[in-house]
């Protein structure tokens, strides 16, 4: 197994035990607060953590069948992870503080700059592991 699949799965496990503990955060802020609800960006981030999980396992499967260097199978897999696990961070800390429902309504660097940056990076990520993919296994004669 290489290094770009190996760092995937991790990351797919951390990101599945990120959600469950999130879970754990989530259950304690319905019992404590009075409408019985947790704070919506920490809701978002206990779904986003499962949700990446899977999609870093599709990621190391994908890798399996790439035709590109290690290098470029580091890159191309290590970009979109970090950004899962800076998007997971974001909407935690958003949820612990607590202090908005649409961090999009004000306009800073993380609602431009970063978002362009997290576009680019998971889908440009993944369209080179998916094209490498796509080569070895439809493609080749």
């Amino acid at each position: 197994m290489n290094l770009s699949v190996k760092i995937s799965l991790a990351a797919a496990g951390l990101f599945l035990l990120t959600g469950m503990l999130l879970g754990v955060v989530k259950y304690r802020a319905i019992m404590r607060r009075a409408e019985h609800r947790a704070p919506v960006y920490i809701d978002i981030a206990h779904r986003a953590s499962f949700l990446y999980s899977f999609a870093a396992l599709v990621i190391a499967r994908l890798l399996e069948f790439s035709p590109y260097s290690q290098t470029v199978q580091l890159v191309a897999a290590i970009v979109p992870l970090v950004f899962f696990a800076l998007t997971i961070v974001g909407y935690t800390t958003t949820g612990l503080r607590d202090d908005t429902d649409n961090m999009f309504r004000a306009r800073n660097f993380i609602t431009t700059w970063f978002m362009y940056l997290l576009i680019a990076g998971e889908v440009g990520g993944l369209s080179v592991i998916l094209w490498g993919f796509i080569t070895t296994q439809f493609m080749k004669g």
